[in-house]
């Protein structure tokens, strides 16, 4: 006699998967063995489910047994153009839904650890809106900054031994804070006068974007008098 709680199990699929591994037999056994016995000896109680699940319990033991009378009965004639036999359909459903149970079974581990991270909202700093750039061409502001990527620094072709996920050293505010200081301190900055010679890419990076975000708010303006000429960094209209 095989006790099965139904609320155990998410659906039909679920139950008969769990009836065959309990068994230990190969999916395409069910037919010859006491499974479909056993699904419908589990099934006789769904009052305790809500009508939508247990239609479906209902609804798969129905299907097993056509299939079992199929059995019993002399072979019809060969199946019309297009339709599929209800046993290697339901064979077919099985093994895809074992495949895909396997699969959450990999992916739980990935999942649980990912539910230990915390992570932290992107950082904003109040805008008006969208920036204008007057006296300088956005390419030319990017092609500036492709320079600093390009810059040597040291250890640049050294391989790391393992990838490390460490906390940010640098964040937008504190980059923000050091552009303005800077330009309320000298009144005018040189763009590549903000990126020391052998700063790491994150550090790049992570000023650049608080400069962007400055100018959207307003805090700074970005010049260029002349084609590929100096780049300079002044106070904005809402500094």
């Amino acid at each position: 006699m095989v006790e099965v709680r139904l609320s155990r199990f998410q659906g039909p699929l679920d139950l008969l998967l769990h009836l065959i591994s309990r068994a230990k037999i190969d999916i395409r056994e069910i037919f010859v063995s006491e499974i479909t016995e056993q699904y419908l000896a589990s099934v006789r109680d769904v009052s305790g489910l809500d009508l939508e699940l247990a239609s479906e319990f209902l609804q798969m033991a129905a299907l097993l047994l056509e299939i079992k009378s199929r059995s019993l009965l002399p072979k019809p004639p060969k199946e019309a153009e297009g339709e599929e036999d209800p046993k290697e359909a339901l064979i077919r459903r099985l093994e895809e839904y074992k495949r895909i149970k396997e699969a959450g079974q990999v992916l739980r581990p990935m999942e649980e650890e990912a539910l230990q991270r915390l992570y932290r909202l992107p950082m904003e700093l109040p805008g008006r809106g969208r920036a204008e750039l007057e006296t300088i061409k956005l390419d030319a502001l990017a092609e500036a900054f492709l320079k600093l990527l390009r810059r040597p620094r040291p250890g640049a072709g050294t391989l790391a031994p393992e990838r490390r996920i460490e906390r940010e050293k640098w964040t937008i505010a504190s980059c923000a804070a050091e552009i303005l200081a800077a330009i309320y301190a000298l009144g005018e900055v040189s763009f590549f006068a903000l990126f020391e010679e052998d700063a790491e890419i994150a550090r790049l990076v992570a000023v650049f974007i608080a400069m962007l975000e400055l100018l959207k708010a307003g805090r700074i303006a970005i010049r260029q008098e002349e084609a590929y000429g100096e780049i300079s960094i002044t106070k904005g209209k809402a500094a």
